[in-house]
């Protein structure tokens, strides 16, 4: 297997992108093609001593940056590690592609360079995020900001897909943002998603509400771009600040301190549970091709949970499923 990595993309490329991918490529039994400058990956590799057969670098020379505007990007910067990359999978020369670059321009690049599956209308960011019970798939996480309800109903059979084949689920729970569980609640976008998504071989558990998401007793979580971008962020955001106050609270007295002592080896294992890096990255469903969006602040433990994350969805050959399921329901 081999997988292609945008090194120059995110906050902290090339370093720890070619960190992480050194380390994947000697855990597991991969290639890895390091898609950017050539001289500034080969600093990095000598300055760290990260040499390994398994690594391949393509020269680019060009970067998109969140400056740039994402589809005049991908037109114009033809020789960025971004577009050159995506171009390698389109060509079938690796088996999936990470960048934890731009979101727009991974998002453009994915349409106008990988492509749609045929009778997929729109590609959906799908983050893993982790919950109460369980961890969870939030579609679409950004990608849309507006939908049609037969949108949702593509989201949640790509959705459906990947909780089997890659989260091991077997009958995955599927279930619609709305600000109430009634039917009737809800704008007529929802209602008409309801409508559609209960008429449908799906396991359908209704509306839920934002409050219970976190919870994670549904495993796939449908909405439009907008709102589960909302989401999102407000997730991250409320996970970094309670973290903080943890913190100031621990370090604020003598008795304070010897409790969190006693306790670190919970806050240890919740800070793992919550921690982003452990999850890889956004898999960008629908494209004709596998597309992983690691986090733009991605340090190397990220990069490598996300090519781990690329493999699964390789081994677990979900592009070809969500066609031939796309193919079912569509006939």
């Amino acid at each position: 297997m081999k997988i292609i990595v945008d090194a120059m993309g995110g906050d902290n490329a090339p370093l720890e992108v070619v960190k992480g991918s050194y380390l994947a490529a000697k855990e597991y039994d991969i290639e890895i093609l390091l898609v950017g400058d050539k001289d500034k990956i080969e600093d990095v590799i000598k300055g760290n001593n990260l040499y390994s057969d398994k690594i391949e670098i393509v020269h680019t020379t060009e970067i998109i940056t969140n400056n740039d505007s994402p589809t005049l990007a991908i037109r114009r910067k033809k020789d960025s590690s971004l577009v050159v990359g995506m171009k390698l999978l389109k060509e079938k020369k690796g088996d999936a592609f990470i960048s934890a670059g731009s979101t727009g321009a991974i998002l453009a690049g994915g349409l106008f360079i990988v492509g749609r599956i045929e009778g997929i209308d729109r590609a959906a960011l799908s983050p893993v995020l982790p919950g109460k019970n369980n961890y969870f798939m939030l579609i679409d996480s950004g990608a849309n900001a507006d939908c049609k309800a037969e949108n949702i109903l593509e989201f949640g059979i790509m959705g459906e897909i990947y909780s089997k084949k890659v989260l091991k689920k077997q009958t995955p729970t599927i279930g619609l943002v709305n600000i109430g569980s009634e039917e009737e609640k809800g704008n007529a976008f929802t209602k008409e998603c309801f409508k559609v998504l209960k008429e449908s071989n799906l396991n359908f558990k209704g509306n839920i509400e934002a409050r219970e998401i976190p919870d994670g007793n549904i495993d796939v979580v449908l909405c439009d771009g907008f709102t589960g971008n909302v989401i999102l962020k407000l997730f991250e955001g409320v996970a970094g600040t309670i973290f903080d106050i943890l913190k100031e609270e621990i370090t604020s007295s003598t008795i304070s301190k010897i409790g969190g002592l006693i306790l670190k080896p919970v806050f240890k294992r919740f800070k793992k549970k919550f921690d982003y890096t452990e999850y890889g990255g956004a898999i960008l469903l629908g494209v004709d091709g596998t597309v992983i969006k690691a986090h733009g602040s991605s340090n190397s433990k990220a990069i490598k949970n996300a090519i781990k994350q690329a493999m699964l969805c390789v081994n677990g050959n979900i592009v070809e499923d969500i066609k031939n399921e796309v193919r079912r329901y569509k006939s």
